[in-house]
């Protein structure tokens, strides 16, 4: 019996994918869990409407992505902190820190989770960030730390 998978299982098969199993395997956890649909024409075509839907959304997911990327690499992103003999700061600057700057100054809502930043930032000067918008786009933020009098 030929099925549509509705939810990913485990060494049968995944969402969306069309496969042939057992008709008791079918009747009996399949459909009886809702785990997949049997594979009618009507089914077959509503299955390729939602993966074209699918398939669109992502394009403009990844389209205002590529927007958002050029947005935040025009910006540099200022940060004022106090600041010892050599550079060193006074404690330091973080990305939740960077994020809510970028949102006060600019209007440009990142999450601090996205950018890749392993330590907080410690000095002065210029500081690049990884941010990752998409799984395919990448942004690099400019921060400059400068002293504060």
């Amino acid at each position: 019996m030929k099925v549509i998978f509705i939810k990913d299982v485990k060494g049968k098969g995944n969402k969306g994918e069309i496969k042939d199993v057992s008709v008791g395997y079918a009747q009996n956890f399949l459909l009886k869990n809702n785990l997949a649909i049997e594979a009618t024409p009507a089914n077959l075509s509503k299955l390729k409407g939602q993966q074209k839907r699918e398939e669109k959304n992502a394009a403009e997911e990844l389209a205002e992505a590529k927007v958002l990327k050029e947005q935040i690499e025009k910006v540099t992103v200022e940060m004022k902190a106090k600041s010892g003999e050599g550079g060193r700061l006074f404690g330091s600057i973080t990305s939740k820190q960077i994020a809510d700057e970028l949102s006060k100054e600019n209007g440009i809502k990142v999450d601090r989770r996205r950018m890749d930043l392993p330590d907080p930032i410690r000095s002065l000067g210029y500081t690049n960030i990884p941010i990752k918008i998409h799984q395919e786009v990448t942004a690099t933020l400019k921060v400059h730390v400068t002293e504060e009098s």
